[in-house]
């Protein structure tokens, strides 16, 4: 990171521990008896307490969305492009707060937290928890922050969904629905993906049943693979084209940029990593089975394949919407195949029939799903000009 900080920057945010005492019933029918979540807060709440914005993470994300935790960090929170001062989310008039959702790795209570009725980590004893449980579990935490309503929840991916969940449950609590690369439910093939990438996990030998931090070992060979068809997935053809295909002028004027750079400039004409897009997915692959927990990769997968709200209207998205009395904003990316924009016009479609305010916006993007983190102008620009709108609602 530079020696200073960028003057955009929400800065050095130091994360906090909140601990909720009140047991918590989840979906499928058991009980946490007493959780912790990890949250970090940037900006100032107003007096009116109507600032607030709730984002939401998705599958690999936690709580550290903006900002650096210390000087030493390289890289900023994973949604730094659009929290800080002048930022689409712009912390000189919004209160954001992001928290690492329950069932995860980044300090809220998950697999590799401390079982109190074992004294040993949970591990593959951590319930199984859905979409609906964590939006429950943000409504205390917003409780506890005293804040009753939303100036808006956003989130992108599984974090769109979770914004979804809460215009469905707590209508009442949301000004304002922000939905990024959404799907209303996982396809069969998304789900195909996630079971691959589970299998990747289980049958690593040092996997253990899910117990392997009792026998002080790690899964790090089925998680890097579990991360790298995941990541494959992420991104488009043209982004790994424009990102691994160094090639001649002749060959990108016939468009056949194929985006294979050779690593090392031969072939080893044998099993090898002889590609600069194999040796990039094995660097992400790597990195990531050092910080995620295998047990939580699990978890987040299986949140993703339950999510279907219609599921309690009998199959009628629209009619799950029927008491929501937010307005809502969804933008779909044109090169994203694993939510691609039809599926995020299912969901506009239902709002409509609902009777619902929706905006909607079908962004030119080449990174494929990943384009909802990233710096795109047209992206960046809507969404500024949409949260104007909020500020100027809310006074902030």
């Amino acid at each position: 990171m530079p020696d200073a900080l960028p003057e955009n920057s929400v800065g050095l945010v130091t994360p906090e521990l909140y601990r909720f005492e009140e047991p918590l019933t989840l979906r499928s029918g058991k009980v946490l008896k007493a959780y912790d979540l990890m949250v970090e807060t940037y900006g100032t709440l107003n007096a009116a307490k109507s600032n607030a914005i709730l984002i939401c993470h998705a599958l690999s994300g936690d709580h550290h969305a903006a900002g650096y935790h210390s000087m030493d960090d390289k890289k900023p929170g994973w949604w730094d492009v659009c929290i800080g001062p002048g930022k689409p989310i712009d912390t000189n008039h919004f209160f954001v707060v992001c928290l690492n959702n329950l069932g995860g790795c980044a300090g809220s209570t998950g697999p590799a937290s401390i079982n109190p009725d074992t004294g040993t980590w949970y591990g593959p004893d951590f319930p199984v928890v859905t979409v609906r449980d964590w939006v429950n579990s943000q409504a205390r935490l917003a409780d506890r922050l005293g804040i009753q309503q939303w100036a808006a929840v956003v989130g992108g991916s599984l974090g769109g969904m979770q914004v979804m969940r809460w215009s469905i449950s707590y209508p009442e609590r949301v000004r304002h629905a922000i939905m990024l690369a959404v799907a209303p439910k996982l396809s069969a093939q998304n789900i195909a993906f996630n079971e691959v990438a589970r299998q990747s996990i289980t049958a690593d030998p040092d996997f253990h049943a899910g117990r392997y931090r009792e026998h002080e070992v790690l899964p790090k060979k089925g998680l890097m693979l579990a991360r790298m068809v995941g990541h494959i997935t992420y991104l488009s053809d043209s982004a790994m084209r424009e990102k691994f295909g160094r090639v001649s002028d002749e060959l990108k004027q016939a468009s056949l940029n194929l985006g294979r750079d050779l690593r090392a400039g031969k072939l080893s004409f044998g099993f090898d990593v002889d590609f600069q897009v194999e040796s990039y997915l094995h660097y992400q692959g790597e990195r990531f089975s050092e910080t995620f927990d295998a047990n939580t990769y699990l978890l987040m997968t299986k949140a993703l394949d339950y999510f279907d709200p219609s599921v309690d209207y009998d199959g009628d998205l629209s009619k799950a919407f029927a008491n929501s009395d937010c307005r809502f904003l969804l933008m779909s990316f044109s090169t994203d195949w694993r939510f691609p924009p039809e599926r995020t016009r299912e969901i506009v479609t239902a709002l409509l029939k609902a009777g619902k305010q929706v905006s909607y916006l079908e962004i030119e993007a080449d990174q494929g799903h990943d384009a909802f983190l990233l710096p795109v102008p047209r992206y960046m620009q809507s969404l500024t000009t949409y949260l104007n709108v909020i500020k100027d609602e809310v006074g902030a």
